[in-house]
């Protein structure tokens, strides 16, 4: 029998697992299926993306690796006292970073936290030939109708974020970034605030045992660990 290697060379297994976000992303796109506008179908797709996520999203996170599985479980209520002071405030430190986009998962949302961390890569792009790759990964992830993480932009932002994909500026993305930037702090960053797992950690304690909600549930100091998507390797 020939070697099932030759046959199916995907399941060579000593193939190196280091890939860039840019490739895995291309896949994804490819993988995700166009669906049909209808009620519900956002979250639907939403949810989906939690199923498909593959394991590559996640190499190279440093916030995910063996040696700092507890980093949110050591922030001091006083630290976590400070993400409260501004949504800046919170973006900037890494593990309020990673409990906010944990937090965003539980209300299917984290595309928005996603999108803006993609950005924030994009803008330090150091060579001009980068761009083009980058624009067009974003754009089909994020901003083009019924993509796979689809964000939510309004027409005219959506509009002239699209026209300059072909021939993208580090500016290309400021406008969606900025507007998907406001909907975090003025819609989920408060109810972030007001949410169980930060409320605990206010008070140095670990939250009692999960319990269901209507769209998410309570989740332990530990379930902060490991979501941050990283987005810094190309």
């Amino acid at each position: 029998m020939e070697n099932p290697l030759l046959l199916f060379p995907q399941l060579n297994i000593s193939a190196s697992k280091d890939k860039s976000y840019y490739k895995v992303m291309k896949s994804t796109i490819k993988e995700e299926p166009h669906q049909a506008s209808k009620p519900g179908a956002k979250q639907k797709r939403n949810r989906l993306s939690l199923l498909l996520q593959k394991p590559e999203f996640h190499e190279g996170d440093h916030l995910a690796k063996p040696g700092n599985l507890t980093k949110a479980a050591s922030v001091t209520p006083e630290e976590a006292l400070k993400w409260g002071e501004s949504f800046d405030r919170l973006l900037s430190e890494k593990a309020g970073l990673d409990a906010f986009t944990k937090f965003l998962k539980t209300e299917f949302s984290e595309e928005n936290i996603e999108f803006w961390m993609a950005c924030e890569d994009y803008k330090k792009s150091k060579a001009a030939h980068e761009l083009l790759p980058k624009a067009k990964t974003i754009y089909e992830t994020f901003i083009r109708k019924d993509a796979p993480k689809e964000v939510n932009l309004d027409f005219q932002t959506k509009e002239v974020t699209s026209q300059n994909i072909d021939h993208p500026l580090i500016t290309t993305f400021d406008a969606a970034q900025t507007t998907v930037y406001r909907l975090m702090e003025q819609d989920s960053y408060p109810r972030f605030l007001r949410s169980d797992p930060y409320l605990n950690l206010l008070k140095g304690r670990n939250p009692s045992r999960p319990t269901l909600r209507r769209r998410s549930r309570s989740f332990t100091v530990n379930d902060f660990q490991g979501v941050r998507p990283d987005f810094t390797v190309w």
